[in-house]
């Protein structure tokens, strides 16, 4: 049997695919001579130990979805239980924590290194939704060595290279470890043990919360410490996605998306119901408008692509381009943020030029508050069916809680219909913090005005995150005044049904 390197652990399905994390990781460490072994959704103990033990270390994750998030819906009812969903549970909830003690009780001696969303929100003292109380940070009960929070080429790199070299885990920049020392220059959020029994102590630590930071939290003797986040460049990203990815996809959920295009990485909207604030630096990385066009000259050859690209974007497509790094504030309330579009514009364009590409197509939605005329124009003839985008709410009070209290949405359809650019579809959410029945009853006659309302959820409180925060607390983070909450089933339910959803 080859003995690897490293094996990761994943709670999804392996491809060969520029949008799948674990084969980005696995094309980037090889690249680097590391060997790199799979073990794609293991459903006992027993399949854990198919590849045996790998000479650095083991790389566990769920994969870019919390695994509770992923089997409950948000009434805390079991996917799999709904035939109309369609679901089949393929992963064990608390997915990181199963995976990683299977790991520690077979192979005691492996290092074990934390990955993908559900442990990088999970690094800290959290509220858990679906036990309802607050958790240690998730190194205490999945006894790993080390966690990598948010996209890690550049920690797995260094760790793979301190392992080999046989030097200490310490300093690595995206990663947290446990330590029985406080470093100087870590700023200290309020202990677990404090915000425990004070809520304000939860919103304070929120409110430090920042991954450009040295950040630690006590808990009973040791400290979790995060070092900040790695810088992360256009030619870093230019790299990751023209390694030579053989772009197989076996999931059939997939296939619609085997020719889609990665611009960027980031977002900048900050909405406080988000993750993404807390899985990078806060600030658009663009790749180049150069190493984008290979990628897609490259996949034109392929004999199975019939001249569509799936997608071309980013967590907003039309946030490519928005590059700053020139200070740490809040990029889409800057004045300096260049709004113009005149990037994705101009790489839209370029695409168009390439032989072989007959069409391509920006599924990922947009930012409206963004928009602008000139982007419009251009993206008229790329939308498939409609254009998502997501107001989200239309009360002034929870859009502010949301903080989606940007832009006008009446103006945006207004511009949208003269320019004959199509359908939209829209976004909603119900039972956010803030949000009551008549709050409900006023997005429900919105609604009907708009007609195509894509989906209505109901707000799910996800680890780490400012609204689940203010879920928890029933405070508003900023003043620290109490807010409305709705937390019964019924509520939740009903808020849901005023806006014709089925029961969740």
């Amino acid at each position: 049997m080859q003995k690897y390197d490293i094996i990761f652990i994943s709670g999804e399905k392996f491809y060969d695919h520029p949008l799948c994390g674990i084969a980005i990781l696995k094309r980037f460490l090889e690249k680097n001579n590391f060997s790199v072994g799979i073990i794609e959704t293991p459903k006992n103990e027993k399949e854990i130990l198919k590849l045996g033990e790998p000479k650095l270390f083991f790389g566990v994750t769920s994969g870019a979805i919390d695994s509770m998030l992923r089997n409950y819906t948000a009434l805390k009812k079991k996917r799999e239980e709904k035939k109309e969903l369609n679901y089949k549970q393929e992963v064990p909830d608390r997915a990181v924590i199963i995976y990683s003690n299977w790991i520690r009780k077979n192979f005691k001696n492996s290092l074990i290194v934390l990955g993908g969303v559900e442990a990088s929100l999970r690094r800290f003292t959290h509220y858990d939704y679906w036990q309802d109380k607050l958790r240690k940070s998730i190194l205490f009960d999945s006894r790993a060595d080390i966690l990598v929070y948010g996209y890690g080429e550049k920690q797995c790199l260094e760790i793979a290279q301190k392992i080999s070299e046989g030097k200490s885990l310490e300093n690595i920049e995206g990663t947290c470890i446990k330590s029985r020392n406080l470093p100087k220059g870590f700023i200290e959020l309020p202990t677990h043990e404090e915000i425990l029994k004070l809520k304000e102590k939860f919103c304070d630590m929120q409110n430090l919360l920042d991954n450009n930071k040295n950040l630690a939290q006590k808990t009973e003797n040791f400290y979790i410490l995060q070092y900040k986040f790695p810088e992360y460049a256009s030619k870093n990203l230019d790299e990751y996605y023209e390694l030579p990815f053989t772009r197989k996809i076996s999931d059939d959920k997939m296939k619609g998306f085997e020719f889609s295009v990665v611009t960027h990485r980031g977002c900048i909207g900050n909405c406080n119901f988000c993750s993404l604030r807390l899985m990078s630096s806060g600030k658009i990385v663009s790749r180049s408008e150069e190493s984008i066009l290979r990628e897609i000259k490259s996949f034109t050859k392929l004999s199975h692509f019939k001249g569509n690209i799936d997608d071309i974007g980013g967590p907003s497509a039309n946030m490519y381009g928005m590059d700053c790094n020139k200070c740490n504030k809040n990029c889409i309330d800057c004045n300096l943020l260049d709004r113009t579009h005149s990037k994705i514009i101009h790489l839209m364009r370029e695409i168009k030029k390439i032989k072989g590409v007959k069409n391509f197509y920006v599924r990922s939605g947009v930012r409206f508050d963004l928009a602008t005329e000139e982007y419009l124009k251009e993206l008229k003839n790329h939308i498939s069916g409609k254009l998502k985008i997501a107001p989200e709410h239309v009360s002034p009070k929870v859009l502010e809680l949301m903080n989606k209290n940007k832009g006008n949405l009446e103006e945006f359809i207004k511009k949208f219909k003269k320019l004959e650019c199509g359908l939209l579809s829209f976004y909603f959410m119900v039972a956010h913090p803030g949000s009551t029945m008549k709050d409900a009853e006023e997005l429900a006659k919105k609604i009907k005005k708009l007609k195509n309302s894509e989906a209505v959820q109901i707000f799910t409180p996800t680890p780490m995150t400012n609204s689940t925060c203010m879920y928890y607390t029933g405070l508003d983070l900023k003043t620290k005044n109490k807010i409305y909450v709705p937390r019964s089933y019924k509520e939740k339910k009903d808020q849901r049904r005023i806006l014709g959803g089925k029961e969740d």
